[in-house]
């Protein structure tokens, strides 16, 4: 911890709403319509992967590859997150 910087204080997680953010900011990065930068939390973007949202995350690739309901779910979520409402 930095000089001087507050303590952090002790927090429990709440892992379904990181993967949610997660999965709508894969949305973000989509290109080639189902793949997506993988750029995220290894331990997240495991979830996903378990969950059936995206194929398995590790290789060399820079991608990930959405599922059928992975790029459902994500273009959902991002829609609800992030895009304005007129």
């Amino acid at each position: 911890m930095a000089k001087g910087s507050p303590p952090r204080p002790k927090v429990v997680l709440d892992e379904e709403k990181i993967d949610d953010a997660v999965l709508a900011l894969l949305y973000l990065t989509l290109h080639d319509g189902f793949r997506a930068w993988k750029g995220f939390d290894w331990e997240a973007m495991d979830r996903l992967h378990e969950k059936g949202m995206i194929d398995d995350p590790r290789g060399k690739t820079k991608s990930v590859v959405f599922t059928d309901e992975g790029l459902r779910r994500s273009k959902e979520l991002f829609m609800a997150m992030f895009v304005r409402k007129p």
